[in-house]
């Protein structure tokens, strides 16, 4: 799988320009690919519907859009709950405030086999991030911010853009700390005719309360699953030490908003729970705990992509354990214990 931030630096210029003046849209395509959430090998692309349309036509999807808007007041949307105000421009841990600032948008081929189709994930980076790991290989948007700001409508007018072009999905990238400006350009962008499944791409590490206001908006939830072990978690994000039971806690709920991942008679995903493990070096992630989790906890046909990229990005270097690429024996252990416990939905890489 290519890195986000290669894929970023390759087709980054033939989607979108970035500019002080804001965010400039090229030239688009009308996207036609669809499928029916409920017998999705059966039925024609154009009977799918995702799950957020039942939503907006209720005005539901506008309101959980406030509730989790009013969270910012005294910050709660991640499990830090930092308690910053960022309505009145306060910046979280995660270093966000209340204005939205947007990387980049583009269709993706780097993203998993399901998710791409022939046009490319619909994917849109946001800015900052709440768990803050010392290899974040994207620490240039995640750690500092980089992206141009952007408004509810504008964000909006990405998703609809990038249907447009034949994307087969929205592509949320790290959309935690901005899960209510998510929902109000969903409302705005379901106004305009979004119709294609809405992707929710994770650290994984979520809050119970803001997953069940996601509950009926997000088709395919893409969450990571990075440690078995709370000290690794502390040493490596940031102090996160509760990412272990939380991250259980909120697949669990994934699962049972959006159940398994399996694709549909055109290759594609339409609905369910992706894991994604990334393999890191030394067992720092806790593979093998991780994986026998999934397989006692979920359906044994839960897709799971075990990950083969790591590479000692950002602050890596500064911790002995971390700071060198995997080997071929550590991820091909990775792969033979997914197998002995029983997992049968995997996406398995070569080695980079």
């Amino acid at each position: 799988m290519m890195t986000r931030k290669h894929f970023v630096t390759l087709f980054f210029a033939h989607t979108v320009s970035i500019c002080s003046g804001g965010l400039v849209l090229l030239s688009l395509r009308k996207n036609s690919i669809a499928q029916d959430k409920k017998t999705l090998s059966n039925k024609k692309a154009a009977d799918y519907e995702p799950a957020y349309i039942r939503l907006h036509r209720s005005g539901e999807l506008r309101k959980r859009a406030d509730a989790l808007w009013s969270m910012m007041s005294s910050c709660r949307l991640c499990p830090r709950e930092c308690g910053v105000n960022r309505l009145r421009g306060e910046r979280g841990f995660c270093g966000a405030s209340s204005q939205l600032y947007i990387s980049s948008f583009t269709p993706h081929f780097g993203e998993e086999r399901p998710l791409v189709g022939s046009g490319g994930s619909g994917t849109i980076f946001m800015t900052h991030c709440g768990l803050r790991c010392m290899f974040c290989i994207n620490w240039d948007i995640a750690h500092e911010g980089n992206g141009s700001r952007a408004t509810i409508e504008q964000f909006a007018e990405m998703m609809i853009a990038l249907q447009r072009r034949g994307c087969p999905n929205i592509n949320i990238v790290t959309p935690t700390h901005y899960s209510a400006h998510v929902l109000k350009a969903l409302d705005s962008a379901a106004r305009r005719g979004l119709r294609i499944p809405l992707v929710y791409n994770t650290h994984g590490w979520e809050r119970l309360e803001v997953l069940r206001l996601l509950d009926g908006v997000i088709d395919i939830y893409l969450p990571d699953f990075k440690y078995a072990d709370s000290n690794m978690a502390a040493q490596y994000s940031s102090g996160a030490r509760s990412y272990p039971d939380i991250t259980r806690q909120a697949l669990l709920e994934m699962h049972r908003q959006a159940g398994a991942a399996i694709p549909a008679a055109n290759g594609l995903m339409y609905r369910g729970l992706m894991i994604r493990h990334l393999v890191m070096p030394n067992n720092v992630s806790g593979t093998r705990e991780v994986l026998r989790w999934i397989a006692q906890h979920l359906p044994r046909n839960t897709y799971v992509n075990i990950m083969s990229q790591y590479q000692p990005a950002y602050r890596a270097g500064e911790f002995p354990a971390i700071a060198r690429r995997i080997t071929r024996e550590e991820y091909e252990d990775a792969i033979r214990w997914a197998r002995e416990f029983g997992l049968t939905n995997l996406d398995i890489q070569g080695m980079p």
